[in-house]
């Protein structure tokens, strides 16, 4: 079980494999490690892999939205993946996906 964040970078693609936990402690450094790593790397995809994740709270759903928001600026996509049921109706009733550059499916 993922308990860290994890990131492979493979051609124009960064893909995250999110830690057990994210909550408003997990979700701070994520966020920098992330966003750093798009802006150095500048990908046409992020790919936020939610498989190893057993909780989440609203600061997942800021995570995506802010990362959301800063791969608009770089005309990259947001691909959400993993999710279980329960996780997709939460970023569904968030309103997440009405961001533009933000969809789910199984990559």
């Amino acid at each position: 079980m993922q308990t860290t964040l994890k990131i492979v970078a493979n051609e124009d693609k960064l893909r995250a494999y999110l830690p057990r936990e994210l909550d408003h402690h997990a979700a701070r450094p994520i966020r920098e490690v992330l966003d750093r790593r798009l802006f150095e790397e500048k990908p046409t995809v992020l790919i936020l892999d939610f498989s190893g994740v057993e909780f989440m709270d609203s600061s997942a759903i800021a995570l995506i939205i802010g990362r959301a928001s800063a791969c608009e600026s770089l005309g990259a996509a947001v691909i959400l993946t993993g999710l279980s049921e329960h996780q997709k109706k939460l970023v569904r009733l968030s309103g997440a996906l009405r961001t533009k550059n933000v969809s789910i499916t199984e990559v």
